[in-house]
């Protein structure tokens, strides 16, 4: 610790890195050069809003209540996916237990989830501006407000449609980067979220030429921000959240229960909607994890006896089967659905396309009720996609309202996923660290928060209580 301040920090999530990728990223490989490399201990379920809750807390998804990237709202009748509250998150963080230390601690949260409202000195997180009209133009919230004109003409607008859907790619990554350059020399802690790999893993699979080449892209967008924290006499952690593994087959779980009489729909002019309110049992898929929620206790060995034979479901957890990974919170399904290693959940709960929702065709993640990988393509069977695309962006363009229908109802293009524990330490995360101090051959995800704060300096005793 330097006199009178803590050891900077640059904590960098890239999202599915694994040992595999790692040998194809020579910058971020460096990190450790200096040292330590960790195999790191993920959290079921392994998705980005339980892994980065449980990393910041130390808590596991039953203490923060981060059940997933989503869950259904029982006291609102709603499922909520990709919510932005920070008060969602049960627990203190490590900027807020730091400051018990060290009074006047500075931390920037750079695109790391749940960033809305939270008790970071800066904030940087992707958020759409939804004008009156009903279009949609790309933007991010920024804290403090002035920082944000600076940012955006600096860098830019964010790219909010390189940042997810079909047109996901590096461009988003880059930005992210950018901005954290822009203000890491202020800060005591910088949290910098960095989703590339995600793209190309989930689109492509893990183990091709599409995967080493996003690797090796990070990298390289990477190693300036790297340098900087060389420059800054900053300690680096690397980490991931997550592997993605090869995944081939998709698994319905809401048409299963709607055959049965369990998942009821309304209809309107947008199509058939899931009815929360009358289903006796639905699914909230997310990736390789599914919450069901079941309305009557009675129903529950009905509806797992239903399920466990279903095809790529590897494990239905009960109360007392969560309990053992730590998920038993309120917030959970009834039930909790594990896929195996190549299967992973659709949200999809219509029996006919011509019954889905206009939603379904459109990225659009807030609307749907649950997970959907498919939005990171156009329709390869639409052979006018492309066309559609560009005739709504000139209507974008000059101020006319547009839907952007070009996502396919078919989930077989997927190609990767996660969600469940890694069966092979090599497909799962990996932690960095360019301090030799605290090296171990492996961390759990719920020590990531004590191992911050030895980093930073601060005295603060391992484990300590979480506060409000």
């Amino acid at each position: 610790m330097t006199e009178g301040r803590p050891t900077p920090l640059l904590v960098l999530d890239v999202v599915g890195l694994t040992p595999r990728l790692l040998e194809h990223m020579p910058a971020v490989r460096a990190v450790a050069d200096s040292g330590f490399r960790a195999e790191l201990g993920t959290v079921l379920p392994a998705v980005t809003c339980s892994v980065q809750s449980t990393f910041l807390t130390g808590l596991t998804p039953a203490q923060h209540g981060v059940v997933g990237n989503g869950w259904y709202f029982r006291d609102l009748g709603e499922v909520f996916l990709w919510r932005q509250h920070n008060r969602l998150v049960q627990g203190e963080k490590v900027w807020e237990t730091a400051r018990r230390a060290h009074p006047g601690y500075r931390a920037a949260n750079v695109c790391w989830w749940y960033a809305m409202g939270a008790t970071t000195d800066v904030t940087v997180t992707p958020r759409p501006v939804y004008h009156a009209d009903g279009r949609k133009s790309p933007d991010c919230y920024v804290r403090p407000a002035a920082l944000h004109d600076e940012l955006v003409r600096e860098l830019g607008e964010f790219p909010l449609f390189q940042y997810w859907g079909p047109t996901a790619s590096i461009a988003s990554s880059r930005w992210i980067v950018e901005a954290a350059r822009k203000v890491m020399p202020e800060q005591d802690l910088t949290l910098v979220y960095v989703p590339h790999l995600d793209y190309d893993l989930q689109r492509c699979g893990p183990d091709g030429p599409e995967a080493v080449a996003a690797a090796r892209e990070v990298d390289a967008v990477l190693a300036p921000l790297l340098a900087d924290a060389r420059r800054l006499g900053a300690t680096v952690v690397v980490l991931s959240e997550y592997g993605i593994t090869a995944a081939r087959r998709a698994v319905d779980v809401n048409r299963v229960l709607r055959r049965e009489g369990l998942l009821e729909v309304y209809r309107n002019a947008s199509g058939e909607l899931l009815d929360p309110w009358t289903s006796r049992a639905f699914a909230v898929a997310d990736h390789q994890v599914a919450h069901v929620y079941v309305a009557d206790p009675q129903d529950v060995p009905r509806v797992r006896a239903l399920l466990e034979p279903l095809d790529g479901v590897a494990e239905v957890l009960d109360r007392e089967g969560q309990a053992a990974h730590g998920l038993d919170h309120e917030r959970a399904g009834e039930l909790v659905l594990v896929a195996e290693p190549d299967a992973w959940f659709t949200y999809y709960y219509w029996l006919d396309d011509a019954d889905a929702p206009d939603f379904a065709r459109g990225v659009e993640i807030h609307k749907k009720p649950g997970y959907d990988p498919a939005e990171l393509f156009m329709d390869p069977k639409d052979p006018l996609v492309k066309a559609k695309a560009g005739a709504n962006l000139v209507r974008k363009k000059v101020g006319l309202r547009y839907a952007m229908n070009v996502v396919p109802l078919d989930p077989s293009p997927v190609r990767g996923s996660h969600g469940r524990l890694p069966d092979d330490p090599a497909d799962g995360p990996v932690l960095l660290c360019s301090d030799p101090g605290p090296a171990r051959g492996r961390y759990e995800a719920t020590e990531v928060r004590d191992l911050l704060l030895r980093l930073a300096g601060l005295d603060v005793p391992a484990g300590a209580p979480a506060g409000g």
